[in-house]
């Protein structure tokens, strides 16, 4: 029955009996080679969920093969031939001898079939796994921008939202957005009127968030290579100068507008938030700002400048009023208290991170 069903019939078909669906088909010569991409994999249970789900479409399609592929893997390359072996002792002989685990490590394959191990099936995979990495991207992001969102939601409005509300002001899909809501349920209220907001501070995600800010948001580090660096006072004032409605001070200086008194004396350097839901940035402002900083890689060094990038709709930057407690005239927007808390941590500024975030719960401890 498999060989007169197209590869789009058997995924349907799969799909409906199953509940599992591969990300894609390579059909060349009469055969078919099943893909799943399982992009920074770091746990067997997603591997093994993957497999069966595999093995169980072979014992319906009996004469295609199929691939297991994880990109950039965090599993060691031990405890992967282990699992491969598992695999070949459980599984009947006829359907572990057509499945295969295949580890990418800088876009090289391991693990490949040697059959397969050429053109034009390379440049495909290739493909397939740059659409499906890009797409983890993406869904990863918008959990982490909707719990910035609902925490912000927390600390300044403190009224609950409908999930259409979250899919407008992050950009994602309702789906997306409800899986979200159900992940963080744990520190939610669902009201009878489907609206939610967060019942107390998501701790053990939001720690997690930090671990990974970087990689989140985008961020970028500006280092001064002429020898006479400019102060961040003085990088904030032609920050200014620029007039752009897409750009907002985080860090110290955008906590100070939360709470001016918090306890650090000067601004280190200057955090500043870039909102761009488009996919291209134009980073020539950097050299309008000051032509002698320089992008670096090094997290060791003490950079001038740090930019971090908004992805979602709503940026939720706070227009100024004028001056802040340093007197300094931004002419420029805040960032909101979520980044500007995200700022601190990176810029492992700790004890005045916990000073904000003890302040902003404190406030909403403080309305009826």
């Amino acid at each position: 029955m498999s060989q007169t069903l197209t590869a789009q019939d058997l995924r349907r078909t799969f799909k409906a009996e199953v509940g599992y669906e591969p990300d894609d088909c390579w059909e060349h010569g009469g055969h078919r080679v099943w893909v799943e991409v399982k992009p920074d994999t770091n746990s067997f249970r997603n591997v093994r969920a993957s497999l069966l789900g595999l093995a169980y479409l072979q014992a319906i399609d009996p004469t295609s093969r199929s691939l297991l592929v994880l990109p950039e893997s965090r599993i060691s390359s031990a405890r992967l031939n282990a699992e491969a072996d598992l695999i070949k002792r459980t599984l009947r002989p006829d359907v572990a001898d057509r499945l295969a685990l295949v580890v990418l490590n800088d876009g090289v394959p391991i693990g490949l079939p040697h059959d397969l191990d050429r053109e034009p099936f390379h440049s495909w995979l290739g493909e397939v796994v740059n659409r499906e990495s890009n797409r983890g991207t993406k869904s990863r992001q918008s959990f982490e921008e909707i719990l910035k969102v609902l925490i912000r939601q927390r600390w300044l409005v403190n009224e609950p939202v409908t999930t259409d509300w979250i899919t407008k002001v992050v950009g994602c899909s309702y789906p997306t957005a409800a899986s979200a809501l159900q992940r963080i349920s744990y520190v939610a209220i669902r009201h009878t009127n489907r609206m939610s907001r967060l019942r107390m501070f998501p701790r053990e995600e939001w720690f997690r968030l930090v671990s990974i800010a970087d990689q989140v948001r985008g961020t970028r580090r500006f280092v001064d290579r002429s020898g006479q660096p400019r102060s961040p006072q003085s990088l904030l004032r032609r920050v200014a100068t620029l007039g752009r409605n897409d750009l907002a001070i985080g860090g110290i200086e955008g906590a100070r507008h939360y709470k001016p008194d918090i306890d650090l004396i000067g601004l280190p350097r200057l955090d500043i938030s870039l909102h761009c839901p488009k996919e291209r940035i134009d980073w020539s402002f950097i050299e309008r700002i000051d032509p002698a900083l320089e992008e670096t890689k090094d997290r060791e060094a003490r950079p001038s400048l740090v930019v971090h990038v908004l992805r979602r709709k709503e940026s939720f930057f706070v227009p100024s009023d004028g001056a802040n407690a340093n007197g300094l005239q931004t002419g420029l927007k805040w960032a909101d208290p979520v980044e500007c808390l995200l700022d601190l941590h990176e810029a492992h500024l700790e004890p005045q991170a916990k000073e904000l975030l003890d302040h902003m719960e404190r406030q909403v401890a403080s309305k009826p």
